[in-house]
């Protein structure tokens, strides 16, 4: 699928854009069309052509190759990995990498796709009414315009509101000028009204499967609210960019937009809808049970064509839509080398995949974040822990091969595990020619869980791969992935009304009250992952008894780090609070080789102006404009 380079000053006139549904599914389905004009918005083709792109353009963000480089590295979840390249240097901020406006694949993604976006939601909100399309139809586009330029925000700090026809205008002729408004004009005239309307507008029930709801614009509000409260009260004095008081036009405080977050998350979790909790974490992620009531919104994919899926289902590269971010996170566990063998291949299962080895986790996520492994189960549910042999469906007769203390292990057993706590008795004797040690009665090799490396690493099995095609075998694990990316949870509206009590806001649900509904449902186990067998166990009680009677920002970030790790949250909510350079400044992890075990500290620099990403340098050459005009249109400290 040919991807267009769009710059919101000369914003596009011909673009790939879709019909929406088939009489017999109710998913949305895509069909290449021409040209996208006023008039042709006030068609229903038009608008719905219109909408199927804001749902499709989502792919080209969430879920692409570098997605979790651009919002993972530098954070205290991921580091740059054996394989890394500038692409994650530039963004750890630890002196390899210089991060500028052409640094790799990711710091203009953001920019490069939320500009049509929002163009193509003003086509349709202002040319929809002529035609009589209902106002749930244009409410979509409401929701999607508001999303874009909250997305903008976050990363940019102020952007053009006006692209080239006048403030939140529809624009099809070409304009290579372009002015940014400041984040309180980005909030107040665009984020807040859209996402406010789109509440008004949307059903509770989605009118597809997958489509945005009265819900969904909730929770995007919500954490616009909370976000552009942290903005207001700046507690670490980090810049803004263009430069503008930290003022509210409307005169209202980071209070007021606290307690405003608070009451609609509450709102939310009091008016589910279609949505829910589900009764385990497992069963969140577990690729079979995609598309469950905990997902509020997601980029969809699909193993049934490759045409709906934007990517080849076999052999695929990483550019454009497809879903390959979880390549980057996954160590390359194929080096392993057993009795003549390579016991565990390349397959096309959730705990498997495309291994990159771009980024890992420091030592900091298995000892820390996810301390207390046994009764709360997301350690569990997030990680590959155990990588089991499959090399009878890579054709190999073998009925079993020798593993550790030369004892037998057959397909399906651990060849190497990671240990939920550090043994001091392990004896590392590069163990399946990747690092592993040694337990006296153990047949598999084990790592500690403080002495992981850069080549070798527990995966990230929540986003793995899942087919339904591999036929007994090792299916097609080189294909992009075909299921949703999650972009938005049901659970996030506890998280969400939890920060704003903690920052005054007040209501029925204290923090503590909110935090232990998601600490309790961590505590429920359905399923051993690292075990691979059923686990029926209730810690739940365990779980908020040791929930401190005090909650704070800290440990609020701490929690959303296991409930939403590697899944791109990490580097929007450390900017938000300011506590990038406290959480992230230093990390420790393994050297570059498999049999490296010494532990290495890494310090960052970072910036108070890395909180804002550069503007892209395509944007700026393509701008006709002085070169001091386009150094003062970039964000300061970039080049």
């Amino acid at each position: 699928m040919r991807k267009f380079r769009i710059i919101p000053i000369a914003v596009f006139s011909i673009i790939l854009a879709f019909g929406l549904k088939s009489c017999t599914d109710d998913i949305l389905q895509e069909e290449t069309r021409g040209v996208f004009t006023p008039e042709f918005f006030k068609t229903e083709n038009g608008v719905q052509g219109g909408l199927t792109y804001l749902y499709q353009n989502m792919r080209n963000v969430f879920g692409f190759a570098y997605y979790l480089n651009l919002t993972e590295t530098g954070t205290d979840e991921y580091v740059p990995a054996q394989n890394a390249n500038n692409n994650f240097y530039d963004l750890d901020l630890a002196g390899q990498g210089n991060l500028s406006s052409e640094s790799g694949y990711s710091v203009g993604v953001v920019w490069d796709n939320s500009f049509p976006a929002v163009n193509m939601a003003s086509g349709i909100i202002e040319n929809a009414a002529a035609v009589g399309i209902d106002n749930s139809l244009i409410a979509e586009a409401r929701f999607f315009r508001g999303f874009n330029y909250f997305l903008l925000v976050q990363n940019y700090g102020g952007v053009p509101l006006d692209l080239g026809s006048g403030e939140l205008a529809y624009n099809s002729n070409p304009l290579r000028k372009s002015v940014r408004n400041t984040v309180p004009e980005v909030y107040t005239k665009a984020i807040f009204p859209d996402l406010e309307e789109a509440i008004n507008d949307l059903p509770a029930q989605p009118r597809l499967t997958g489509t945005v709801t009265k819900n969904v614009a909730r929770l995007f509000l919500s954490k616009a609210y909370l976000t552009y409260a942290w903005w207001l009260e700046n507690p670490n004095n980090i810049p803004t960019y263009p430069e503008t008081p930290r003022t509210d036009p409307d005169s209202h405080d980071a209070s007021y937009y606290f307690q405003k977050a608070y009451d609609l998350a509450v709102e939310g979790i009091e008016n589910p809808g279609p949505y829910r909790l589900l009764d385990c974490f497992y069963n969140v992620h577990v690729a079979t049970n995609d598309r469950n009531e905990e997902m509020m919104l997601y980029a969809d994919r699909t193993e049934g064509s490759e045409i709906y899926n934007g990517a080849n289902l076999g052999y695929s590269g990483t550019d454009g839509s497809a879903n390959t971010a979880v390549w980057m996170v996954t160590s390359n566990y194929t080096a392993m080398s057993l009795d003549g063998i390579s016991p565990v291949q390349r397959e096309a299962a959730q705990s498997y995949g495309r291994p990159w080895t771009r980024m890992a986790p420091p030592i900091g996520v298995l000892t820390k974040t996810f301390e207390e492994k046994d009764l709360d189960s997301r350690y569990d549910a997030t990680f590959v822990t155990s990588y089991r042999g499959n090399w009878d469906k890579g054709g190999v007769d073998k009925a079993t091969i020798k593993g550790a203390n030369d004892m037998e292990i057959a397909p399906g057993d651990a060849v190497i595990s990671f240990l939920d706590e550090p043994n001091p008795n392990v004896n590392y004797v590069n163990g399946a020619g990747i690092g592993g040690g040694v337990l006296p009665g153990r047949a598999d090799y084990v790592i500690n869980p403080n002495e992981i490396t850069k080549a070798f690493y527990p995966g990230l099995w929540k986003l793995g791969t899942y087919r339904t095609d591999n036929n007994g075998g090792l299916g097609s694990p080189n294909g992009a992935i075909t299921r949703p990316f999650p972009i938005a949870k049901f659970s996030e509206f506890y998280f969400l009304a939890a920060e704003a009590s903690v920052k005054g806001a007040t209501g029925s649900y204290s923090a503590y009250d909110l935090i232990n509904v998601i600490r309790a449902r961590a505590g429920k186990w359905c399923y051993d992952n690292g075990e691979q067998e059923e686990r029926i166990e209730d810690n739940s009680a365990a779980m908020v008894n040791a929930t401190p009677d005090v909650i704070d920002i800290d440990f609020i970030l701490a929690e959303r780090s296991r409930e939403y790790f590697g899944e791109g949250y990490r580097w929007y909510d450390l900017v938000r609070t300011q506590k990038w350079n406290e959480l992230a400044e230093t990390y420790e992890i393994g050297g570059s080789n498999a049999t490296d075990h010494s532990i290495s500290k890494t310090t960052r620099t970072i910036e108070p102006y890395n909180y804002l990403r550069p503007i892209p340098r395509g944007q700026l050459d393509n701008m006709d404009m002085t070169q001091a005009e386009k150094d003062a249109y970039q964000n300061p400290g970039y080049q």
